[in-house]
């Protein structure tokens, strides 16, 4: 039995604003509760340290699509397994609505418990909250990003059937300098475990990847190599 979320919020601050802070990934535990870490391992892959359900959890999470403005839908490659969508509307030039649609497979007694108690759902919804009162009380973001993944492929909300390759994983706490090492700098590799992708040849250059091979190494060929939308932190875009 999975738990599904599903919560909408109306954030009194202009929609590039409200996305624009959404893209800072790293800076969700500020506003998570029991969100311990997060760590950009690229443009499509996350790694979150977290407690779910009294147990501390990690996965490694996949954007499946990411919109401008629009939308930020993930699944789950390894670890916790969990899907979802995050969508943005402007209702109003100072006003946008926030949607978030998530499924979550609890694993073990105490998740299975805190499942039946509506713990993980409580806290998934009082975390779309406290974006809100974060996002309002500083009244502009503190970076962005602004390119795609896969825009246009209108991928539907995932769902526990999108994070299959995470099924049975316990989502012990790992070594996250290990997981970045193998989707950086070390050539074109599988998604999680960094040993070369089928048909393909290890490139050991030392130099890191080429935007079509990092594009590659991240299972997305749609990713905007263009060097104006990197990631950009710790500032306002």
């Amino acid at each position: 039995m999975t738990t599904k979320v599903e919560k909408t919020v109306v954030v009194d601050v202009p929609l590039s604003t409200v996305y624009n802070q959404w893209t800072q990934f790293e800076e969700f535990p500020q506003f998570m509760g029991g969100v311990e870490k997060i760590t950009q391992l690229g443009d499509d892959r996350l790694e979150w340290v977290a407690e779910l359900g009294g147990v501390r959890r990690q996965w490694v999470a996949k954007i499946l699509e990411q919109v401008p403005d629009h939308k930020v839908a993930w699944a789950a490659v390894e670890g916790a397994t969990n899907a979802g969508a995050v969508t943005f509307a402007a209702l109003s030039p100072t006003q946008t609505e926030v949607h978030l649609e998530m499924e979550f497979e609890p694993e073990g007694f105490l998740e299975t418990v805190a499942d039946k108690l509506h713990i993980v759902k409580n806290q998934a919804e009082d975390d779309l909250e406290n974006f809100k009162r974060f996002i309002e009380s500083e009244g502009y973001e503190t970076g962005a990003w602004r390119g795609s993944i896969n825009q246009g492929a209108t991928v539907r909300t995932p769902g526990i059937e999108d994070a299959a390759s995470s099924f049975g994983d316990a989502g012990k706490v790992g070594d996250g300098g290990q997981r970045e090492a193998s989707f950086t700098g070390r050539g074109i590799e599988d998604d999680v475990t960094g040993n070369p992708a089928a048909g393909e040849e290890r490139v050991n250059d030392g130099g890191g990847l080429n935007a079509t091979q990092a594009a590659t190494a991240f299972g997305n060929d749609n990713l905007d190599s263009d060097p104006d939308m990197l990631r950009r932190e710790g500032g306002r875009a």
